[in-house]
């Protein structure tokens, strides 16, 4: 597939493809009609017309997608071109994005008469608001339901950054961001009947969505707020280990609301995980569920918390009112903890802070083995919410889904870039493996859906949303691990080929620093452009930048002036970790991010891995050396462990590989080890983790200094799976 070129394609290609005989036929005659209209073009041009004219349609077989798109590519050369792109902007359609608005209006007066267009000025607009991030600022903070207590006195303060790399971000300004998400406003439009967050609990496809209005949800977060308020006090840590339902989101608003900070924590988590960030944390109690639900199937959740030994456990039951587990002395259930306080009035004064002040404590494993713990400001949400509308073009109107959860980043960005940019939130309450998560999705008329790739590759290679509608999506984002290309242009089609929007970041940068654009064309599993005002270079393995045009592969430095970065770790040190060696440019110190990335001919950005030994699977960072701590003890036949991980031949997310040295006299199976590990894994770290590939080997690479040289080993496995794809 792919070799020929769309020209060439004929009826039994079309067959092979998955059409019936009757159908080639037919598709095969409109086909040849578009291309009388593209003779000679560019390959772009020729899928430009076809997705435009929608020969293509979502309810077509996969193999005749694959067909006609490798074929329209089949002679494209990357190494000149860059990779093909699937998706291109519309002059008219880009103006009314958000982005587009901004520039038509300001464009002329901050470019110039460099200013032409939305489309056009796009890349040179970015980097203006990298260069004058203040200008950026104060248009884009007009556009975002953000409302001070006391104003900024200025958008940066410049004058310590020697101290503090990435200067001070609206000095003086006062606000509850929580608050920012509950009240109406004029600008963008949203009053106490607009729709704020819709949601469909799993088993219940045939039911109608459930709503819950921008006042209902204000009236519920004051009701738990005023419950915090009498339990605990100002600045008090309180964790949050539930899946991403609505009352989850009500009481994460809740917590920020009165004052206190969220601790989260994935749902995912064993014991172990969760009492060490309870412990960094030091947090005073933690909400939880009784049982996580998956279909008919009851998984314990509360049971896993007290095991971690919190000082008070607050329980929602998983289905209907009551809690169906016996507690412990100290905790209480979900119902008990709202009547604590009766019945009062619900007028409520929220807890105004300096916008510096920490709300949320999200964790990151670094390469240490205990994970980062990185404080979350109330600038935090800004950045994350401004990414959104610029980049997603989030609006009014919007319905915004992205099944995920409070213990990763996505879970408060999904929160934020919804409720700060007047969109609809959309929840589903279960398993987003199924059709019933894709009938939600139908139903509930999400049109910006975001995924994780392993989630897009379960849901093609399953067929499982087969026969839904999903044409009202705008656009998909993407994040979390290296994409697919096959893997989205099966999810792009499912929407007559919307965009999907690349998206790669940090939970310690509130955001991602390399994104895609509504206003550039779009490539399967590229990224087209730096985020708004954000500014990079790659370094060569000297530590030296390449020129900002070449095509280059290397080790990504940021600017550090990035409004929504940290300045501070709790259990690290922040400046050792982010800025310690890395080299000076243009007079300040660049930040470190850790991605080895690569910039391609035409501009787009490819994510090549980690520069340490930090692996990305299944979209959780996890570090080298908290697997081989696991697997060291897995079996008594093992020495040592290295652990690596390696993205397949074809592209998509990363896979877990164990490289084992075995003492003398044993005889282990490569494949006996690898069920031990995955298990030894799945228990003390997360049970979403799982060991694709044991290679044994009778030593492990070393430096000098008896530094155990992973890369050697990735890239030698590497190129026996390379090796063997070719067989």
């Amino acid at each position: 597939m792919g070799r020929k070129s769309i020209s060439e394609v004929g009826v039994e290609d079309l067959v092979q493809a998955g059409l019936t005989t009757e159908e080639a036929t037919g598709f095969q005659r409109v086909l040849k009609d578009s291309l009388s209209c593209t003779k000679g073009s560019d390959p772009s041009e020729v899928w430009r017309h076809l997705v435009a004219r929608r020969v293509l349609k979502p309810w077509h077989p996969h193999g005749l997608h694959q067909l006609v798109y490798y074929s329209v590519y089949a002679h494209w050369d990357v190494s000149s071109k860059g990779p093909p792109p699937y998706w291109f902007p519309s002059l008219y359609e880009s103006k009314h994005t958000n982005m587009g608005g901004i520039m038509e209006k300001h464009g002329s007066s901050l470019l110039g008469p460099l200013y032409k267009d939305p489309i056009t000025s796009y890349s040179l607009f970015q980097k203006f608001s990298a260069q004058h991030p203040e200008a950026y600022w104060s248009i884009v903070l007009k556009e975002l339901s953000v409302s001070f207590q006391e104003e900024p006195k200025c958008i940066l303060d410049r004058s310590d950054l020697k101290s503090k790399h990435g200067g001070s971000w609206l000095p003086g300004s006062v606000l509850n961001i929580a608050e920012c998400c509950l009240l109406p406003t004029a600008y963008p439009r949203k009053d106490d009947d607009s729709l704020a967050i819709v949601w469909r609990d799993e088993g219940c496809d045939d039911s109608g969505i459930n709503i819950i209005t921008l006042k209902q949800l204000r009236e519920q977060v004051i009701s738990v707020a005023k419950a915090l308020d009498a339990m605990f006090s100002k600045g008090d840590a309180i964790a949050i280990d539930m899946p991403m339902t609505a009352n989850a989101v009500i009481i994460y608003l809740a917590i920020i609301l009165s004052g206190l900070v969220v601790v989260s924590i994935a749902d995912s988590f064993a014991p172990k995980e969760i009492s060490i960030r309870l412990r960094v944390s030091q947090a005073k109690a933690i909400f939880t569920q009784d049982f996580i639900l998956r279909g008919s199937r009851k998984f314990p959740l509360y049971s896993r918390v007290v095991e971690a030994a919190p000082d008070k456990v607050i329980v929602l039951p998983a289905i209907g009112s009551n809690v169906g587990i016996q507690l412990r002395e100290q905790d209480m259930s979900w119902g008990d903890f709202l009547s604590s306080v009766g019945t009062r009035s619900r007028n409520y004064s929220p807890c105004y802070q300096p916008v510096d002040t920490l709300i949320n404590i999200l964790f990151s494993s670094g390469t240490t083995g205990e994970p980062k713990a990185i404080p979350w400001t109330q600038l935090s949400p800004i950045r994350c919410a401004a990414e959104s509308w610029a980049h997603m073009d989030m609006q009014v109107g919007d319905v915004f889904c992205w099944p995920t959860n409070l213990g990763w980043v996505m879970g408060p960005i999904l929160i934020f870039s919804s409720f700060l940019s007047g969109a609809t939130l959309a929840l589903y309450h279960g398993s987003p493996l199924g059709y019933g998560f894709g009938k939600f999705v139908q139903d509930a008329g999400v049109t910006k859906l975001g995924t994780v790739p392993s989630l897009v590759k379960a849901w093609k290679n399953t067929q499982c949303m087969n026969g839904l509608d999903w044409t009202k999506i705008k656009c998909f984002a993407s994040t979390g691990e290296t994409s697919n290309v096959d893997d989205d242009l099966w999810l792009s089609s499912r929407a007559y080929y919307k965009p999907v929007i690349e998206c790669c970041g940090g939970t310690e940068l509130s955001s991602s620093y390399i994104q895609g654009s509504l206003l550039q064309p779009q490539a399967f599993g590229a990224f087209s452009t730096t985020s708004m005002t954000t500014s990079l270079v790659i370094l060569d393995e000297h530590g030296n930048p390449f020129p900002d045009d070449q095509a280059c592969i290397g080790e990504v430095g940021l600017f550090p002036l990035y409004l929504g970065a940290t300045d501070r770790l709790l259990n690290a040190d922040h400046e050792e970790v982010y800025f310690k060696g890395m080299p000076l440019y243009k007079g300040m110190r660049l930040r470190r991010h850790g991605d080895i990335i690569k910039r391609t001919v035409g501009g787009y950005f490819i994510v090549q891995g980690r520069a340490d030994d930090t692996m990305n699977l299944g979209g959780i960072k996890t570090s080298s050396v908290e697997i081989e701590r696991v697997c060291d003890r897995a079996d008594e036949s093992i020495v040592e462990t290295a652990a690596v991980s390696v993205s397949p031949v074809d592209g998509g997310p990363e896979q877990l590989v164990m490289f084992v040295v075995l003492k003398n006299g044993y005889n282990s199976e490569a494949e006996n080890l690898r069920t031990k590990f995955s298990k030894a894994i799945q228990s003390n770290l997360n049970p979403l983790f799982k060991v694709r590939f044991v290679k044994i080997v009778p030593e492990f690479p070393r430096t000098a200094s008896n530094k155990l040289l992973r890369r050697v080993l990735r890239d030698q496995i590497k190129h026996e799976l390379s090796a063997h794809s070719r067989i």
